[in-house]
């Protein structure tokens, strides 16, 4: 089945690019721009983004590799570097003319 017409993708192409892809690095994560650029393309006009990620799902190859998995830091950490002002900061009030 074509996926992209713009590129004339198929859904075999995308499949025999992830199966390519996960022989040559078993601890790599394919995404689907890795994908474009194993087929030597680029996404055109993105109109086949959402049949070409259900055709990339369906692979079994496509799932993290298990020892990659659990290794992004807990969300309380990732919130502690806030750029920006902190909470308490209020902005200064007029005073009252005495």
């Amino acid at each position: 089945m074509i996926v992209c017409h713009c590129l004339n993708i198929s859904d075999r192409d995308i499949h025999a690019a992830i199966d390519w892809m996960r022989a040559a690095d078993p601890q790599t994560i394919i995404t689907p721009g890795k994908v474009y650029h194993a087929l030597g393309h680029q996404p055109d006009c993105g109109g086949c983004m959402p049949l070409f990620l259900a055709t990339l799902r369906e692979n079994p190859n496509t799932e993290v590799p298990m020892t990659l998995r659990g290794l992004r830091r807990p969300a309380t950490q990732e919130k502690k570097a806030h750029e920006g002002r902190s909470q308490g900061h209020r902005l200064s009030q007029p005073r009252a003319a005495q």
